[in-house]
């Protein structure tokens, strides 16, 4: 019988029979009787009827039936209207399978049949990038027809891929053109401020953006554009604030018992996705491999990549107990913390890469507290204290920080005392000029602000005979970096960009220098613990808030506490006085010689007893 000449009650039949293949009964084989049968019934069924019987597939775990169904309704429909509506939805079906290859084809067999279909173009797009063919992608969402909608959209991708490919200046761009339409979008102004940030791409904000207030460009920039914007605490918590209330949902129920639980030995739970070849790991290490066994246990729940390292494996072997939760979703994370019974959760993320916020919201520990990963406020409800010391956190700033600082006894940053083995390096084999006073800075280009450069070239016109040595961000940075250098009267050979090299090579060129310029109000914080062990000075400018006085307080526990200025013009005037008075430089050398740094900011046995008293005083017994 023709598939048109079908009666009511072999249809209904059919239909009984169709759905019981999609529930997961087994599919027909190709060229069997069953599979004809099957072909017959999908050139009588309307596509709209296919959609709820996939969708509820898909949901109950049937994808591969779903796929199939798609594929055999577009072989019994070859020239149907829907017919790019069934390729696009097969398209959607295969992605989830991640057959990003097969995907792309159904999504491009969709495009050929309805240009204007603004999402599959999207996808498709999306489909390429997760094969790496990142710049195809590029191309086919510069290609796409699109509404106003969904060129907003194409550009948010576009700018998104840009921006991770490093290609700044043309992330910004299209991420500029996307708020140019529509300006109300808070995570696209997040991601254009800080390509700005990154790509040295000054003024920062000068009304560009018609409906954008520069106050609400502050508070929209991010938590990690926010510490490199402003020293504003209260600014830069507001700014936090909104961004969690945008991406971090409050969990349903609290896990964790509210009075605590009675251990012979505190369960310290460290969190982190940062066990690894990070410089997290490298300054907690020791920490992790010092604390007191008789009276604390140590679990580390890790969603860390297997690099492979030394560090890593030093990390994981300092742990009682290492837990990998990266395949956990944040609920099954949170209960498996739970049943850990841990007393205290160190978040050792924050906001950076890889954080677990929603795992932090069920409250897994009955005391939660941040270090490290993120130096500024962050109000999480579920978070009771921030680790951090009385020069970080002075004060008369402790009320704008949420949540609580619990301020240790001294310096708040751990360090680890063993010097790894480094490379024999020299000026000549850096590519530094010999007889010359070396400045230089190996922060991220993004906290290198407008004001901080201006006084960096200030200072190099008043040190005639001196460079600046900093590391080779990308290239959009370094081409505007000697740009606005060149508007400032200071010539491009004066800059020495140093390529990324690995740990030790890394270490060892700080004792080439003569003299770190640190960024403010984002200041260094690993970095300049590791300048200091190898014998390099700093200069740093001390603002209000923690991300702004991190080198101050290191310089303040090595005993350079003239090296800390207040202001732009203290910092360049002390800034010019060591270059230009050699006896003074060498000074400064001489009291970072010996073992200044091991019996200061290197003294790990001390500062984990101090961690270690204020782990005692938040703990909870019921």
């Amino acid at each position: 019988m023709a598939p048109d000449m079908l009666a009511a009650p072999v249809l209904s039949s059919e239909r009984a029979w169709f759905a019981s293949l999609m529930c997961g009964a087994g599919w027909p084989l190709e060229g069997s009787d069953d599979a004809e049968r099957l072909r017959a019934y999908c050139a009588v069924l309307p596509l709209e009827t296919l959609l709820p019987l996939t969708e509820q597939a898909s949901r109950q775990g049937h994808r591969a039936a779903t796929v199939a169904a798609y594929r055999t309704w577009i072989v019994a429909n070859p020239s149907g209207p829907q017919l790019f509506a069934a390729w696009f939805n097969l398209g959607v079906e295969l992605a989830q399978t991640r057959d990003h290859a097969a995907a792309a084809q159904a999504y491009s067999r969709a495009l050929v049949l309805q240009p204007k279909l603004d999402q599959a173009a999207v996808n498709l797009g999306l489909a390429l990038e997760a094969q790496g063919q990142p710049d195809a992608a590029l191309a086919v969402w510069d290609q796409a027809l699109q509404s106003t909608a969904m060129r907003v959209a194409l550009l948010n991708h576009r700018g998104r891929l840009l921006d991770e490919r490093k290609r700044f200046t043309e992330a910004e761009a299209a991420l500029r053109a996307s708020l140019l339409l529509d300006p109300a979008q808070p995570d696209v102004v997040q991601h254009w401020g800080h390509a700005r940030q990154k790509g040295c791409i000054w003024p920062l904000y000068s009304g560009e953006i018609p409906g954008l207030t520069a106050e609400e460009f502050a508070l929209q920039i991010g938590p990690l554009g926010a510490l490199a914007l402003t020293d504003d605490v209260a600014l830069q918590r507001r700014s936090v604030a909104g961004w969690l209330a945008r991406k971090v949902a409050p969990a349903l129920h609290r896990l964790s018992p509210e009075r605590g639980y009675r251990h012979d030995r505190i369960r310290l739970g460290y969190l982190s996705s940062d066990f690894c070849a990070h410089a997290m790991s490298f300054l907690i290490v020791e920490t992790l491999e010092r604390h007191d066994r008789t009276a604390f246990e140590v679990f580390g729940y890790c969603s860390s990549p297997e690099d492979g390292s030394a560090i890593r494996a030093r990390v994981v072997a300092a742990l009682d107990h290492h837990v990998p939760i990266g395949h956990l979703d944040d609920t099954t994370a949170a209960h498996r913390i739970r049943a850990d019974e841990i007393d205290i959760l160190i978040d050792l993320n924050g906001l950076t890469k890889g954080a677990r916020m929603h795992t932090l919201r069920h409250k897994p520990a009955p005391v939660q507290a941040t270090y490290l990963g993120y130096i500024g406020p962050l109000p999480l409800p579920e978070l009771d204290y921030i680790i951090c010391d009385h020069w970080v956190i002075p004060p008369d700033q402790a009320g704008h920080y949420a949540p609580k600082p619990l301020p240790l006894s001294g310096l708040y940053q751990a360090n680890d005392s063993r010097m790894p083995e480094l490379p024999v390096l020299s000026r000549t084999s850096e590519g530094l000029p010999k007889g010359r006073f070396v400045f230089c800075c190996f922060s991220h280009h993004y906290k290198i602000t407008e004001s901080m450069f201006k006084t960096w070239c200030a200072i190099l016109r008043a040190a005639e005979d001196s460079v600046l040595w900093i590391v080779e961000d990308t290239e959009d940075s370094k081409a505007n970096l000697l740009a606005r250098a060149a508007s400032l009267g200071v010539e491009p050979g004066r800059f020495i960009f140093a390529p990324r090299v690995g740990p030790a090579h890394y270490m060892a060129r700080f004792a080439l220098a003569d003299l770190f310029l640190d960024t403010s109000p984002y200041n260094a914080g690993t970095v300049a613990s590791d300048a200091l062990r190898m014998g390099l000075p700093i200069l740093t400018l001390s603002g209000r808030a923690f991300a702004s006085r991190m080198a101050g307080a290191l310089l303040h526990a090595v005993g350079l506490d003239d090296c800390v200025t207040t202001t732009h013009s203290d910092y360049a005037t002390r800034a010019s006085e060591i270059a230009n008075i050699p006896a003074l430089a060498a000074q400064l050398r001489q009291r970072l010689a010996g073992d200044a740094w091991r019996r200061s900011i290197g003294d790990s046995a001390s500062f984990t007893a101090r961690l270690e008293a204020a782990y005692r005083a938040i703990r909870l017994v019921p």
